[in-house]
């Protein structure tokens, strides 16, 4: 099994290293080999050039591809809400108090036209700008996207867990234009308790002809989810390659613990977060507006059915 995941470092994919690192996958009869690519839109372009079968990223892929006539299926939520925040570099000029301020601006997102990507777009266009406002630059989501924030690179930047912790630790509080790491941060933004984003998806025809693959993936999943609820955040930073702890043990703990409500509890997807997530990529791309995709047919839950 080749799995692609767009930026293995980040917490919001926590879960799929996770399940490698207790054997979840070994106890399914599965080999699986992990490839980190810098952002969600390069592990599909893996995924699409036949070097991975399943990609761990962000749901709004399924919805842009099924639109463009390369149907996906996502089989697995990890996330009840994206784990992303809009941060101000501390070491910026221009004084952004607001995300009206970004008109002109730098930001950096994992990879253009990633979910990090989207996000800002969809921001912008929630206050009155236009998608394009602001430049984008890709700075990955890990060292690269602390090092751009650190040295000014960047204005500000689309981040996550542990990226955020890290910069906090070199340079203090700084500035946050959106959160969606808690419930009330996405309600504000999306308008919806709970929004899909890190999920396992694959090609709809992939997903025909390894049902049985899918169905250990998902339990693998579904066991890992449940054992992110039962312990601790240092408990799980323990259980974790130590490559990813980095030189901050206690700092990694600690974003950990900020970040642990953000997990599903089961994998399952709702359809009201699905049709949200369809809405905001229809008011962002005109092909998945004129497609009128049906969310029902991006998603599917029946693999988290099987209790064994």
């Amino acid at each position: 099994m080749r799995i692609a995941v767009g930026g293995q470092a980040q917490l919001v994919y926590l879960p799929l290293t996770l399940a490698e690192k207790l054997g979840h996958f070994r106890d399914e009869g599965l080999e699986v080999s992990l490839s980190d690519f810098p952002g969600g839109a390069k592990a599909l372009e893996a995924m699409l050039g036949g070097s991975a079968d399943v990609v761990c990223g962000f749901y709004d892929h399924t919805v842009q591809m099924t639109a463009e006539g390369k149907p996906m299926v996502a089989f697995v939520s990890m996330l009840r809400y994206p784990g992303l925040v809009l941060v101000v570099s501390p070491e910026t000029t221009r004084k952004l108090a607001s995300i009206q301020d970004l008109r002109g601006a730098v930001v950096g997102v994992s990879a253009p036209g990633s979910s990090t990507h989207m996000l800002l777009k969809y921001l912008l266009a929630k206050h009155g700008l236009p998608t394009d406002a602001a430049s984008i630059v890709g700075i990955g989501m890990s060292a690269g996207a602390v090092a751009a924030m650190e040295r000014g690179k960047v204005d500000a930047a689309v981040m996550a867990e542990p990226a955020l912790s890290q910069l906090q630790a070199r340079k203090g509080e700084v500035r946050l234009l959106a959160d969606l790491r808690t419930p009330q941060g996405v309600q504000d933004v999306y308008g919806v308790p709970n929004y899909p984003a890190s999920v396992l998806y694959a090609s709809a025809r992939w997903m025909e002809t390894n049902q049985e693959v899918a169905l250990r993936l998902a339990r693998a999943m579904r066991r890992t989810l449940a054992w992110i609820g039962a312990h601790t955040a240092a408990e799980i930073s323990q259980a974790m390659p130590e490559r990813f702890r980095g030189e901050d043990p206690a700092m990694y703990v600690r974003a950990i613990e900020h970040s642990k409500g953000m997990f599903s509890p089961d994998g399952v997807m709702a359809p009201e977060s699905a049709a949200a997530a369809a809405k905001v990529m229809a008011g962002l791309m005109e092909k998945v507006r004129l497609a009128k995709v049906d969310p029902a047919q991006t998603y599917t839950n029946r693999f988290l059915q099987d209790r064994r």
